[in-house]
């Protein structure tokens, strides 16, 4: 199924957004990006590849952070024309809003950036969907301020709204289940990051650890609230390799049989 906006809150369906967490090569994104749109036509679902150019946002500066903004976009630049998939990256700057809209259909805030005001405005100014992943620290309600002021900018941008879990003291995150319902009136799609929400933030010295065996959990349990319209997670042919979130980023050839899971609940709950 060819993405269209259109087409995101379909009543048995949902859209995919998915891929590695960082670019690390060329190959490596295509190899992931192929699977995706396999995935993809198979299960008759929209599929959207990410990847990041660049993770800004690590307290160690030993992580690894990516090719960076120039060298990112042509290594996605290249995965689209292979594949004809659309294009979601992060942006961390007001200055990258622009070169990154040439290249990518949705422009992704982050979470410990999303009440950015100069980065949501420079996003939603580019006229592309946009969509902000919700802080570790910010209750669904509040999110609707967020909303408002993209759409204070551009009326007529689509504003996608990801819940990635709460923090629960210093080295844990929960999801609340009720934040899907809460941001579904306010916003034109609402997401479920099944890989971020895995975290245990701050809990392995230099990078955070995570809890893959509870991703078809939690994942499950979203999809059974009837509020979710997306489902974000990352994926990796060899996930001990990947050199960010390798504890919670989904094994590649798992990937089918979890969207195929997830479809059947999203069916039956329509």
């Amino acid at each position: 199924m060819k993405f269209s906006l259109e087409k995101i809150k379909s009543p048995s369906s949902f859209f995919l957004i998915a891929g590695p967490c960082v670019i690390e090569s060329f190959d490596l994104c295509l190899e992931v990006a192929q699977e995706l749109k396999r995935v993809g036509e198979k299960l008759n679902i929209p599929c959207v590849f990410k990847a990041s150019f660049d993770k800004a946002n690590r307290t160690s500066g030993a992580s690894f952070r990516g090719p960076g903004l120039e060298q990112g976009l042509q290594i996605l630049a290249d995965v689209k024309s292979k594949t004809g998939l659309p294009l979601l990256t992060d942006i961390h700057w007001p200055e990258q809003a622009k070169p990154v809209a040439e290249v990518c259909d949705i422009l992704q805030i982050p979470a410990f950036l999303c009440r950015q005001t100069d980065l949501t405005l420079a996003a939603a100014a580019e006229g592309k969907p946009v969509n902000i992943k919700k802080g570790q620290f910010m209750s669904p309600w509040a999110m609707k301020n967020l909303v408002s002021k993209i759409r204070q900018e551009n009326p007529d941008c689509k504003v996608f709204l990801t819940e990635r879990g709460a923090s629960f003291g210093y080295g844990d995150l929960v999801v609340d289940m009720r934040s899907f319902q809460v941001m579904s009136p306010f916003c034109d799609a609402v997401i479920y990051d099944a890989t971020h929400s895995l975290q245990v933030p701050a809990t392995t010295g230099t990078k955070t650890g995570g809890q893959r065996e509870f991703l078809q959990t939690l994942a499950s349990a979203a999809m059974a609230t009837g509020y979710v319209d997306g489902i974000f997670l990352e994926a990796h042919p060899e996930p001990a390799k990947s050199p960010s979130d390798a504890e919670n980023i989904l094994p590649l050839e798992e990937l089918e049989s979890l969207i195929a899971h997830l479809l059947k609940i999203k069916r039956a709950v329509s």
